[in-house]
């Protein structure tokens, strides 16, 4: 979710940057509309959006009654987890993830980021490997279509020249009864 230069969603303060926001509003705030907000709406969870200019906003959990914000990552189920559902996951000693291996997203981020760009590389290069197998079949294409043209040139060729010596044979043939014809 883009957060820099995110407006205010009330129409008085439309062209007011944001401060925060609701994720149970689903609003974003400048610092008048939060103030209201904040006294009507005491128990909704709020992302500070001048927080840290470098903080990637990872969203809130959508589980039921957490309105926490995604802080945790689960390596053995690839989840993003809430402070909520650390705790309940802690409570319940048959959990799915009990025996989990589960860091802060901070600490994971690098090595997430790491992996995709490998992915990336990879995708490139089977991108490119499949480039390289399209041409080779387009060559083959090319090569079938041209022995199919010459195998019907040579087709044509043979016929015609059996045609022709037909023709020949058959004119020698009637010239031949002719001539036998003639002599009687």
């Amino acid at each position: 979710m883009e957060t820099k230069n995110q407006k205010c969603s009330s129409k008085e303060h439309e062209k007011i940057d944001a401060k925060i926001y609701c994720r149970k509003c689903e609003i974003y705030m400048c610092s008048k509309c939060e103030s209201i907000h904040s006294n009507l709406c005491q128990n909704h969870q709020i992302y500070n959006l001048e927080k840290n200019n470098e903080e990637l906003f990872t969203g809130f959990c959508k589980e039921e009654n957490h309105n926490n914000e995604l802080e945790y990552y689960c390596k053995n189920h690839n989840l993003l987890c809430c402070a909520a559902c650390i705790a309940k996951i802690q409570k319940k000693k048959n959990g799915i993830h009990k025996d989990c291996d589960v860091c802060l997203i901070e600490e994971i981020k690098d090595e997430k980021k790491k992996k995709l760009k490998e992915n990336i590389k990879l995708l490139n290069e089977l991108s490119q490997s499949l480039d390289e197998s399209i041409n080779k079949f387009k060559k083959i294409v090319e090569k079938i279509n041209e022995n199919k043209e010459n195998l019907k040139l040579n087709i044509q060729k043979m016929f015609t020249k059996i045609r022709n010596e037909l023709n020949n044979r058959e004119d020698e043939l009637l010239l031949e009864v002719e001539e036998k014809y003639e002599k009687i």
